[in-house]
């Protein structure tokens, strides 16, 4: 039987990977009987939904956009070559 942690490790990692069989077969058992990790894989799925939509109507609001030079200096901190 799974511990709540080790539930809450799982379902955060399905949003990544497929589980294996015994993973998902141990984490749906726990789902069965625990109401709290039943409510937190609600939680994550929907902050993931909400995340992406937010990203997606930003990406398409044209009266936001990051100047070259501000790209540039992004680039920089974090090691890569120019934004596109």
């Amino acid at each position: 039987m799974l511990s709540c942690k080790q539930a809450s490790q799982l379902l955060s990692q399905s949003l990544d990977r497929r589980l294996s069989w015994r993973e998902r077969m141990g984490l749906r058992l726990h789902l069965v009987m625990c109401d709290v990790c039943q409510r937190f894989g609600k939680q994550i799925v929907m902050m993931r939904t909400a995340v992406r939509l937010m990203v997606s109507a930003k990406e398409q609001d044209e009266r936001i956009c990051l100047p070259e030079a501000a790209k540039g200096r992004i680039a920089k901190v974090i090691g890569t070559g120019p934004l596109n």
